[in-house]
């Protein structure tokens, strides 16, 4: 079965954490929760605490991982954006040409890392101009360029993680989520 990491961070946005997680697992994947700073509930942007299944340290040991999930919230994205840790898992990913997908302002983490630029992204609008000068911009809702998925925002995470199993499960397996969820698409 195909493995997904979701790295938890304080300021996380709750509805891209959890909404990826849900698509994710019924898209057949195991995801792994990991939290940044341990296994402790970690509070979101909205104030939402949630709880990571295991630590990020524990977690790299269970890798290697089909894709690394990256969610957003200003304050999650600067979190990770800060962590060496998540910079070499970001950096062993791409070496590996092994998925990273990021939504809202996560791919300001990825800059962080120098991870894929060049490639297309999309992100959330306030952050769009911190990226346009190492990526090639898109207005789309989800964009894949190769291995790299990116989003932009909470409205759009349904189609993010519907992407993510596209991707790595196939059109099928993502399609056949879509009525199920009553997901609009």
């Amino acid at each position: 079965m195909p493995k997904a990491l979701l790295i938890l961070a304080e300021g996380a946005e709750e509805m891209e954490t959890v909404i990826s997680v849900d698509v994710m697992r019924r898209g057949g994947l195991t995801v792994t929760v990991a939290g940044l700073d341990g296994d402790s509930p970690v509070l979101c942007s909205r104030d939402v605490r949630v709880v990571p299944d295991t630590s990020l340290t524990s977690a790299l040991s269970s890798g290697p991982y089909d894709v690394v999930v990256l969610p957003g919230g200003l304050k999650g994205s600067n979190n990770l954006a800060a962590s060496k840790a998540v910079g070499k898992l970001l950096k062993d990913q791409e070496s590996k040409n092994a998925f990273i997908a990021a939504v809202c302002a996560a791919p300001t983490a990825l800059l962080a890392h120098s991870i894929a630029k060049g490639k297309t992204v999309t992100s959330h609008p306030s952050v769009k101009e911190k990226l346009s000068d190492y990526y090639k911009y898109s207005e789309d809702r989800v964009v894949v360029d190769g291995k790299l998925i990116t989003s932009r925002g909470p409205g759009t995470c349904f189609e993010f993680a519907l992407a993510i199993v596209e991707q790595i499960q196939g059109a099928d397996k993502a399609k056949s989520l879509i009525g199920p969820m009553l997901v609009k698409m």
